[in-house]
């Protein structure tokens, strides 16, 4: 209770200190208020992880997703700013997948940078192309797309065409994610999304020879070129199915463990306990989610490290009333409501 009251206590006097410098400045007391220092240092990975275990039970970082275009990646954070006053503590941004996206990968890239030196974590999503096509594609048939189970085992099997083929698309992002590290700016990076589901040429095998398999990979290959400030988030959606573990890659391969809401407005109590019994331990997340958290949720599984909402549902699903309660709970933090120490 101490640490909310304590964030709480913080929040009004930067809201109220704020407020002053405005005034000062107005009556010409104050003439330049001096440049504020980075709000995050460069980090690392563990830093981050270290400081996302930290507030488990405590608190949860609000965050807000930003989808094509890539020519503008900060649209729907600047959309929450509009309604609360405030930006999201958490900037999530995709790599994508059509031509004109892709070839603006540097813009998304400078804004994670930007958004990590404001004070906000940065997290990155994936829609990628199948490996059976090219760098680019459509989303229909590329990324939601099928690919034959004899595809799928090429790809998983060290040697094939396919398995080449998927090493030279992760190939493509490196220098972007390498562009991260160089600056210091860890990065939530959740490949493979809702592998639980069958929209996506990944999803909807299960088994250590599935998308496990892919993700372990993925995960191998990422590291083998030198990008250790990749923070590995695995994600599954909220589908009735359940047995979300027959997806789950190995603890080694997992930093964060995190769910999609869709099938429901929010996580069920048993959601909420599969998701944990999974990461025994480790960091939870709702990756990505069209409602606000809501005071019934954010009081009654407080083991969530962060939560994502998705784009547009930011305000197709969400009042102005409802996003407000949800940023300004007292659990919740925001941008420059919390810090990451540096390396």
């Amino acid at each position: 209770m101490h640490h909310t009251t304590t964030a709480h206590t913080r929040r009004a006097a930067q809201r109220f200190g704020a407020a002053l410098v405005a005034t000062l400045t107005t009556l010409g007391i104050l003439t330049a208020v001096s440049p504020q220092a980075q709000a995050f240092p460069a980090s690392s990975r563990q830093n981050v992880i270290n400081y996302l275990n930290s507030i488990a039970g405590r608190n949860i970082v609000s965050g807000q997703h930003n989808k094509e275009p890539a020519s503008n990646p900060g649209q729907y954070t600047q959309q929450v700013k509009d309604v609360t006053g405030q930006y999201p503590g958490l900037w999530g941004g995709d790599l994508m997948f059509n031509p004109q996206d892709v070839a603006n990968r540097q813009r998304v890239v400078d804004q994670a940078k930007t958004e990590w030196a404001n004070g906000s974590l940065v997290a990155l999503t994936w829609h990628v192309c199948t490996p059976t096509g090219g760098s680019t594609c459509a989303f229909d048939g590329g990324v939601k797309t099928s690919i034959s189970n004899d595809q799928f085992n090429q790809v998983v099997t060290d040697g094939t065409a396919l398995n080449t083929a998927w090493k030279n698309r992760l190939r493509e992002a490196v220098p972007y994610l390498q562009q991260l590290k160089a600056a210091g700016v860890p990065v939530l990076f959740r490949p493979l999304h809702e592998m639980n589901e069958s929209w996506n040429w990944w999803g909807n095998r299960p088994g250590p020879n599935g998308g496990a398999r892919l993700y372990q990979i993925t995960h191998d290959f990422m590291v083998s070129q030198g990008l250790d400030n990749l923070i590995w988030v695995w994600n599954v959606q909220d589908n009735p199915n359940a047995n979300w573990a027959s997806y789950y890659p190995g603890s080694q391969y997992v930093d964060v463990v995190s769910l999609d809401v869709w099938y429901k407005g929010y996580p069920s109590s048993g959601d909420y306990q599969q998701i944990q019994n999974i990461a025994a331990g480790k960091p939870i997340a709702l990756a990505e989610t069209g409602k606000v958290p809501n005071a019934s949720l954010l009081d009654s599984q407080t083991r969530w490290a962060y939560f994502m909402v998705w784009s547009e549902q930011l305000r197709g699903s969400n009042t102005n009333a409802e996003i407000q309660a949800g940023y300004f709970h007292p659990r919740t933090l925001n941008q420059k409501e919390f810090t990451v120490p540096g390396v």
